[in-house]
């Protein structure tokens, strides 16, 4: 019994040492780490739409559909155009004449009358007179409705034209400040007049 024991005992240890030493000897399993996950592109932003610009043409800051003077740099006061200071002399045009008695325009005073507009527009927040006047015919009182007349007449032309109307001022005269003498038929056509003055 004690040689069994013995025996029993050499074995165990035999297969302790056994085991020791074989699990020493296993070949070892590469241990592979697990591939990296790409690295993901950065996100490319899909490019934004700017917002429409309007053209503006001299760069004042205006854009070209609301710009008075589109190829000329200027101010917003001015509705784009470069401020100048207007002199008497740029608002010397010929008078609006009229026929004898009557308030209608000429169809020859039209192209005198955009020429004048034009000119007007470049300067938005200047005021004018339109005087209005007639010759000696006719009584006193006839004579200064008339004048008036003629005035609110050239009024409405540039009021259609884009002026402003608020500064537009009309008076009449009547017949009491003639431009020449109402002795002849030449000096009466010359006194039936608007006369347009920068205030």
């Amino acid at each position: 019994m004690r040689n069994f024991k013995s025996t029993l005992s050499i074995f165990a240890l035999a297969v302790f040492t056994a085991s020791v030493l074989f699990s020493s000897c296993k070949p070892k399993k590469v241990i592979s780490q697990a591939p990296a996950a790409p690295i993901p592109a950065a996100v490319q932003e899909a490019p934004k739409v700017a917002a429409a610009v309007e053209a503006d043409s001299d760069g004042d800051g205006i854009p070209d559909s609301k710009d008075n003077c589109p190829n000329k740099a200027g101010s917003a006061v001015n509705g784009g155009c470069p401020e100048v200071v207007a002199s008497e002399a740029s608002f010397n045009y010929k008078n609006i004449l009229f026929e004898f008695n009557s308030s209608v325009l000429k169809t020859s005073s039209y192209t005198v009358l955009d020429e004048i507009a034009r000119e007007m527009k470049k300067y938005p927040s200047m005021s004018f007179n339109l005087n209005g006047h007639s010759s000696a015919e006719g009584t006193e009182k006839r004579n200064m409705v008339l004048s008036i007349d003629r005035a609110t007449a050239v009024k409405s032309y540039l009021v259609t034209a884009g002026i402003n109307a608020n500064n537009l001022i009309t008076k009449g005269f009547g017949e009491s400040v003639p431009l020449t003498s109402n002795d002849t038929e030449s000096g009466r056509q010359l006194n039936r007049r608007v006369e347009i003055r920068k205030r």
